[in-house]
């Protein structure tokens, strides 16, 4: 390995230790616990901070009650829709910081690290919640699942971005949305002027 090497590979170490800290949390997460209850304090705070960071910060908070409704909600979504493009814009530029920092090689590396980590972990709870809820539809448990495994990938690239300084971790959208995860939530989706959440 010759010098260069070697410092391209010291300015990616700081993002792949966080990236492995990161991931190593993710099996504590209760996820999908709290399906239908009422919002706590700091689950309406992250709600509100998700919302503020895509820039929709007029929409209501919709508790979805029951399985059927997320499910429903979740099949209808237009994938297309402000809120989705919102995200998407977010994405890219969290993953162009993030490219700042390390090569698109250890960046994948990292997030198939966290993809691994968050889909196990969900679908456990995932299968849990369902014996809870009756669930025998396979398709609304992939969603739930799936949706869990994008919002740890954008937590996860808040995280490598971290280093540039115009990003703000805590209030970051994708950090609240991960947030809304910990408290055993399901974040459905914004549509029209409501965040749908289970």
């Amino acid at each position: 390995m010759d010098e260069d090497e070697l410092e391209a590979l010291e300015r990616e170490l700081p993002g792949l230790s966080a990236l492995a800290r990161f991931a190593r949390t993710l099996d504590r997460i209760p996820w999908f616990a709290n399906l239908g209850e009422p919002l706590t304090p700091g689950a309406r705070a992250a709600a509100s901070a998700y919302l503020d960071g895509l820039g929709f910060p007029e929409a209501d908070v919709a508790i979805l009650v029951d399985w059927e409704d997320a499910a429903d909600a979740a099949e209808s979504r237009d994938w297309h829709s402000p809120a989705w493009e919102a995200e998407e814009l977010l994405r890219a530029d969290l993953t162009a910081a993030a490219l700042e920092t390390m090569s698109e090689d250890a960046l994948r590396i990292g997030m198939t690290l966290i993809a691994e980590k968050v889909s196990a972990a969900a679908r456990e709870a995932m299968e849990q919640a369902a014996f809870i809820w009756d669930v025998e539809d396979e398709a609304s448990r992939t969603l739930a699942v799936g949706a869990a495994v994008q919002a740890a990938h954008g937590a996860a690239l808040v995280i490598v971005a971290a280093a540039d300084p115009e990003i703000d971790v805590e209030d970051h959208a994708f950090a609240a949305k991960f947030r809304l995860f910990e408290f055993g939530r399901w974040p459905v989706g914004v549509v029209g002027s409501s965040f749908n959440l289970f």
